[in-house]
């Protein structure tokens, strides 16, 4: 891929500033000019940033309906009422089920779970779900991420004598479902100081509530945090403010004393010997969980959260990671697929976005596909198949495009619809696909901008291979942990050349494996290119060429660094 690098050096305040947060900061000025990015102008902002504490989270009462929601809980523990706590088969909704019905169980004998079946309930509240609360005696349902749109089912639940606490993050229309509460930060009556919880946030926050309602010690709470840190690398929101707080310490949970349900996962994937991090969840733990959800039922992956014991973890999470690898092969040949249809898109260059429909695709992976294609031609793209005699989708979106407008704009056409700025779920007549292609392509083409058309890399500093060494990686470490809002930096150095010993590895001889020196030091720098092997006759040429770079540990000499190389840039 073509990237377009893009880095502003720092006017000299900025560099000043820098200077001065270093010193008092004990880290190197190249880093300290990534704070102003992340929001970090002052010095007490960067003691916070670098020290988050579980003490400034922010106070549950000041969310909307809170005190309802809490209230209705102690009534109905009070009456002996039977509580169910109803949740999405996604990541975030396992892990925000498994997190209250985990919390609840502990003061309370009569409270169960339910996810709903992808492939027969679809997402969200189902009569189905509705039935079967009512049916076994429910009187309160909490739900998790998800609820915001359901007005109709939660009209029916009111006639059944079920009331329902929403505890959603997802955009909310204009009229609200009829909920005995509803807690969501993106209301718009909303006071909460935070708008970007997670599902499984806002679930944290009522436990919380709760809490301080019944004396119980926030220290209880504190070992559901690893619960919450998968639930915010896997549904991909903001790791600043008061989500970096609960990634931080749910990270810190997650690698000293995880719940027996995610270390039997950690063992699965092969990471129980080494220090969890962010991308562990995005690619190793999350595709697990998720996989329950997509290839059978979400309900699995729940029981292996809340599981006590440890061998029946590890049955549960060997079948769930069956489930992914079967997940991996159906991903890989719809990917295939769908690469082949969009190619008989006409005049596909000239088109700014991706509507593609097959009917016989699988439900559960078709946001994974359309993941792909955005990540491939760069633009946003939905992916549709058939499902109940309705065609059914999911949308992804490119960095700085929000694509539940663009869904939102077809509203019309559509049976139903929710998500967020990258990410959305819909559900259409399969006679209006055609429709809501054009349309589609019409909103996306009218407010796109071309710059979020284009691949770049946003170049955070400017750094000779003199800098880069163990001790910078260990400051650079405090930033962590990385994901939107705080993504991980990347640098560029100038003018490097193979120091002789580069070679082109892999199965398909499709990475290089790098031996670098710069002209400024003598430190010969390690680094992986992955995917860049046509790079290589150049590279063995001893010509000058630049690099952008993350940097992160060597796996294979502790104590040292390695360069994880995004481009390489022969030198004009």
């Amino acid at each position: 891929m073509n990237y377009k690098w893009n880095y502003s050096q720092p006017a000299p305040e900025e560099a000043a500033w820098a200077e001065q947060i270093a010193a008092q900061q004990h880290i190197h000025p190249a880093l300290a000019r990534l704070l102003p990015a992340r929001g970090v102008t002052t010095q007490a902002e960067a003691n916070k940033f670098f020290r988050p504490q579980l003490t400034d989270l922010h106070d549950p009462f000041l969310m909307d309906d809170m005190q309802l929601a809490v209230n209705r809980i102690n009534i109905a523990m009070g009456r002996k009422e039977r509580i169910l706590v109803y949740g999405d088969y996604d990541v975030d909704g396992c892990t925000a089920v498994a997190l209250v019905f985990k919390f609840l169980r502990q003061y309370y004998s009569n409270v169960d779970f339910y996810i709903p079946d992808r492939y027969e309930e679809g997402y969200g509240i189902s009569k189905k779900g509705v039935d079967y609360a009512a049916e076994t005696g429910v009187r309160l349902v909490i739900v998790l991420d998800c609820g915001i749109k359901a007005v109709e089912e939660i009209t029916y639940a009111q006639e059944l004598g079920v009331d329902f606490i929403i505890c959603d993050h997802h955009v909310p229309d204009e009229i609200l479902p009829p909920a005995i509460a509803i807690l969501n930060p993106k209301r718009k009556d909303n006071h909460y100081p935070y708008t970007h919880l997670s599902g499984c946030g806002v679930g944290f926050k009522l436990m919380q509530a709760f809490a301080l309602s019944n004396g119980i010690e926030f220290n209880k709470l504190v070992p559901l945090l690893d619960l919450c840190a998968v639930s915010i690398a896997s549904d991909i929101v903001p790791i600043m403010g008061e989500n970096r707080i609960l990634a931080c310490h749910g990270l810190r949970c997650l690698n000293s004393h995880p719940s027996i349900g995610l270390q039997a996962i950690i063992e699965m994937c092969g990471l129980a010997d080494r220090e969890l991090s962010i991308n562990d969840i995005i690619f190793k733990i999350g595709p697990r969980i998720n996989a329950s959800g997509r290839m059978q039922n979400g309900r699995e992956a729940v029981e292996l959260l809340v599981e006590k014991d440890y061998a029946a973890a590890m049955e549960r999470a060997g079948r769930i990671n069956l489930y992914n690898e079967a997940r991996k092969d159906l991903d890989k040949q719809m990917t295939e697929e769908a690469i082949e249809l969009v190619k008989t898109v006409p005049e596909l260059d000239n088109l700014r976005s991706i509507v593609i429909y097959n009917e016989a695709w699988h439900k559960g992976v078709i946001g994974i596909v359309a993941s792909r294609l955005t990540e491939l031609y760069y633009r946003p793209a939905v992916v549709l198949t058939r499902s109940e005699g309705m065609a059914t989708g999911s949308a992804r979106s490119v960095a700085g495009f929000d694509v539940y407008r663009a869904v939102q704009s077809c509203a019309d056409l559509l049976e139903n619809f929710g998500g967020h700025t990258y990410a959305a779920g819909l559900t259409m007549r399969a006679e209006n696909v055609e429709e809501f292609s054009r349309r589609f392509e019409a909103y996306v083409a009218e407010h796109i901008l071309d710059e979020q058309t284009e691949a770049f890399l946003d170049i955070d500093g400017v750094l000779d291979f003199k800098d880069v060494n163990f001790d910078f990686y260990l400051q650079l470490k405090r930033f962590g942990p990385f994901g939107p809002g705080n993504a991980r930096p990347l640098f560029c150095t100038h003018r490097v050349y193979d120091y002789g010993t580069s070679k082109v590895v892999g199965r398909g001889q499709e990475h290089i494996k790098l031996e670098l020196v710069d002209d400024k030091s003598n430190n010969v720098m390690n680094g992986i290119a992955f995917g860049q092997s046509s790079q290589a006759r150049y590279i063995k040429t001893k010509r000058a060429f630049d690099i952008c770079y993350a940097i992160e540990e060597n796996t294979h000499k502790r104590g040292e660094v390695q360069l994880q190389i995004e481009d390489i840039r022969p030198c004009e």
